[in-house]
């Protein structure tokens, strides 16, 4: 967080935004009219449930990464009952706690071994996982937050957690024009606000913080040339903020980066999963405004 503050170009990682309240805003985030991501995602994994269903073998063991609320789960857990086991990743412990304890509950014949962890370091599975099928689920194009680069390495890291044989359906946000793009990302009822902000209260209540939240404005811009929404803080004012122990000057407009969102057509995700050892064996495009979702396998 220190480092990111001290570079010319100020920037936060997307992760420290979920917080206990952090993924409660998110959740409202979901629910906004604007934010079309997660009802359209959700209405095509739904209504392809039964083609991915078709492609998990018996007993495999289904590993989402950034498992949230694990709501999207219950589309793959009951088209395919004869997943063995669920491993919910996610860096927020009681969010984590909170969902893996509801599906328990209603998935009573499934093994649910949650497994609290930044899910871009190294991930080991519980060892009741064993050598059973992996299967990749990591939805809500949260691939989109990570740069090229960082999404390549985090792929890798994902096809070797889930070993010779393993599959992942992933999420994917894709290209589409600006305007739908911008309003996703703030919503008139300023929720993308609130949960943008959050992460100052964060690092004030955690990093002996004094930003002043009313000293600065959300905004998200489309940037074209590198395909990708920007969140970013503007500072209203000329103002000196502390943050463990250290100063850092802010002047009026400069910009916090707080999150990237990467925007793909089938062809750019397909080079991009390509550079990491995955290959594309089919995929799923909703209706406008389009999302898709890859079914990703590790050629031999």
């Amino acid at each position: 967080m220190v480092a990111g503050l001290s570079m010319p170009q100020k920037a936060t990682p997307p992760k420290y935004f979920y917080d206990e309240r952090g993924s409660a805003l998110f959740e409202e985030i979901c629910a906004t009219p604007e934010y079309y991501v997660t009802r359209t995602e959700t209405a095509l994994l739904r209504s392809r449930a039964p083609q991915i269903a078709a492609t998990i073998e018996s007993g495999a063991v289904l590993v989402e990464f950034g498992s949230g609320a694990s709501e999207k789960t219950r589309l793959i857990l009951d088209a395919a009952p004869q997943v063995g086991a669920y491993v919910p990743i996610d860096i927020s412990p009681d969010a984590l706690q909170q969902a893996a304890a509801r599906i328990a509950r209603d998935y009573p014949s499934l093994r649910v071994l949650p497994v609290t962890v930044d899910f871009t370091r190294a991930v080991a599975l519980p060892s009741p996982v064993g050598h059973a099928p992996r299967v990749g689920f990591f939805p809500g194009s949260t691939i989109g937050n990570f740069t090229p680069p960082e999404a390549v390495q985090l792929l890798r890291t994902v096809r070797s957690l889930l070993g010779p044989g393993g599959s992942l359906i992933i999420g994917v946000d894709m290209v589409k024009d600006s305007a739908t793009l911008v309003t996703a990302y703030d919503d008139a009822a300023g929720v993308t606000a609130r949960f943008n902000k959050n992460l100052l209260a964060r690092i004030n209540r955690e990093l002996s913080g004094d930003f002043d939240l009313d000293a600065f404005d959300h905004r998200a811009i489309w940037n074209a040339p590198l395909q990708r929404i920007e969140m970013h803080l503007v500072s209203r004012i000329d103002q000196l903020v502390h943050v463990a122990g250290r100063g850092f000057a802010f002047k009026a407009g400069e910009r916090l980066h707080t999150e990237s969102s990467h925007k793909f057509t089938v062809e750019s995700f397909g080079l991009l999963a390509g550079s990491a050892g995955w290959a594309i064996d089919q995929h799923w495009l909703s209706p406008e405004p389009h999302v898709a979702v890859f079914r990703l396998v590790a050629p031999d």
